[in-house]
């Protein structure tokens, strides 16, 4: 592959002097000279920001031993015979193996274009009057700036690396913003983009995604108590994975694992999309793996549409309540509940003895549109189930009570405070723009939505942490004749057995390839 050239072009398309015809071919010639020592330092740079990611990823306890395994191999071979030589010619090959073939493409007359294109476009937000030299500049050219690239097959731009000026404010959220969306815009629509500020260096890298796999269905993740899968994400934004199966085959994929229990800092759940966005579908999948684990749980669905009634009269599962009478009951009973655990585990610590076991059992509410019910009961003039939330979401994390709750983005305005203060777990399911995204996570994603979301896609962020792509797995509900069987069958199994009888008039029939009995009326 060639080596990019210098380029040539003008800002009036006049042709060049001979003393700048000269310049040029001085510069191409001190290129070619330099060209092994300048890929060998390229790789080496990249080379040493892969070693400085790796060790910022690498936990505390194992940088010991980290430490200590490479100071020995060191020693090892600083004492065999030639030894040092080795190692330099080893890191030489290295580094000229990294840097062989990152921004040397030849670029074509349609790229090149559009790189000058997209130059000319970030110079009123890279530039200012007072720079004696510009970066940026009407009439300047894009190699000064764009330090890598590259295009995909069909010449999209699929990679960018680029300086930018001290004087950026790069720690401010809207000159960020502003920049990115113009970088969305002409990179290409359709595609999802990841930016990379390093504030450090004042450098910039975008990079096209790839889109989050959507088959991964409802099943048993392999999860320790207290460990909760909301969805998965990309490779390189955690540092676990989990073996997922898809049809026959088992694979690897990076979980979004939130953790609750009385040493979580984020101890409740708030979901907040579209309609249609996967919210329901993300508290069914919370549901299903508290159950797994032995918890209680207490459903209240606002909506009133029977997402929840697969789970009714199963084993573990309290209530389902899809009434504003059944709902405001079961919420007492849950705000009495975790006053009742939290004078117990308080006696018994005085007492010097163990919290019981009542207590330690995980209790969960799940509460889906409760803003359709807070409306309901003020006009009835009947409590606000929101206000019986507030207990649980105080003092859950020492009782064992876990709250996830569920609505949808038009209606979060109207959400009560205690839901937004406790609930520090936070998913945004669908196209919810960029603005509401922020405001709901308190924090700016760093990567751009595509034109369409398949449901469950969204953002989530635990607590103060990063805001991570999130695709949900797909837990439909098993009675929705439009959902795919398959996905209907893997939730069924999913389902605890079925401890209360069905109510009066529905008659269960089989449901053919399962072991597991339909209602009637669902079938």
């Amino acid at each position: 592959m060639g080596r990019r050239g210098i380029h040539r072009g003008t800002a009036g398309g006049a042709p060049p002097s001979a003393h700048r015809e000269l310049a040029y071919a001085v510069a191409d010639g001190t290129r070619d000279i330099f060209h092994p020592l300048i890929v060998i330092g390229r790789g080496l740079r990249t080379l040493m920001a892969t070693g400085r990611r790796t060790w910022a990823q690498t936990p505390r306890e194992r940088r010991g031993p980290a430490l200590l395994l490479t100071a020995s191999c060191l020693a090892i071979l600083a004492l065999i015979p030639y030894g040092p030589p080795l190692v330099a010619a080893a890191v030489m090959g290295a580094g000229a193996w990294a840097g062989r073939g990152r921004g040397h493409r030849e670029t074509g007359e349609a790229e090149n274009a559009r790189l000058q294109t997209l130059y000319d476009a970030l110079v009123p937000y890279f530039s200012v009057p007072e720079d004696p030299k510009p970066l940026y500049q009407h009439g300047g050219h894009w190699p000064k700036a764009f330090e890598e690239h590259a295009f995909d097959d069909e010449g999209r731009l699929s990679s960018l690396r680029l300086r930018y000026p001290a004087y950026f404010a790069d720690g401010e959220e809207e000159p960020r913003a502003r920049v990115e969306q113009l970088l969305h815009l002409k990179a290409g629509r359709g595609r999802e983009y990841r930016f990379d500020w390093d504030e450090e260096a004042n450098r910039l890298t975008l990079s096209a995604l790839p889109p989050l796999p959507a088959d991964i269905a409802a099943q048993r993740f392999v999860t320790a108590p207290g460990e909760t899968v909301l969805g998965f994400t990309d490779p390189g934004d955690v540092q676990r994975t989990l073996p997922v199966g898809d049809g026959e085959e088992m694979r690897d994929a990076p979980p979004v694992v939130w953790r609750t229990g009385p040493r979580s800092a984020e101890p409740h759940l708030l979901a907040l999309g579209r309609p249609g966005g996967g919210t329901t579908t993300l508290l069914r999948s919370v549901t299903l793996q508290a159950l797994h684990h032995g918890g209680d749980v207490v459903v209240v669905d606002g909506g009133g549409t029977g997402e929840y009634a697969c789970l009714t009269g199963r084993e573990g599962v309290l209530a389902v309540e899809t009434s504003l009478t059944g709902a405001l009951a079961i919420l007492e009973w849950a705000c009495h509940e975790t006053e009742r655990r939290l004078t117990a585990a308080g006696h018994a610590r005085q007492l010097g003895r163990a919290v019981p076991e009542d207590v330690r059992r995980p209790l969960w509410i799940v509460v889906d549109r409760p803003v359709g019910l807070s409306q309901l009961a003020t006009g009835q003039g009947r409590t606000d189930p929101q206000e019986l939330l507030a207990v649980p979401l105080r003092h859950g994390r020492v009782t064992g009570v876990t709250v996830a709750v569920g609505e949808q983005l038009d209606a979060a305005g109207r959400l009560a405070e205690p839901v937004w203060t406790a609930a520090r777990a936070r998913a945004v399911l669908g196209a919810a723009g960029p603005d509401r995204t922020t405001a709901a996570l308190g924090s700016p994603p760093h990567t751009t939505a595509g034109p369409e979301l398949p449901p469950g896609r969204g953002y989530a962020r635990l607590g103060s942490g990063p805001v991570h792509r999130l695709q949900v797995p797909a837990t439909p509900d098993p009675y929705d004749e439009e959902a795919d069987e398959a996905q209907r069958g893997a939730v069924l199994a999913l389902l605890p057995v079925r401890t209360a009888a069905l109510p009066s008039g529905v008659e269960a029939v089989p449901w053919s390839g399962y072991d597991e009995e339909l209602p009637a009326q669902a079938t």
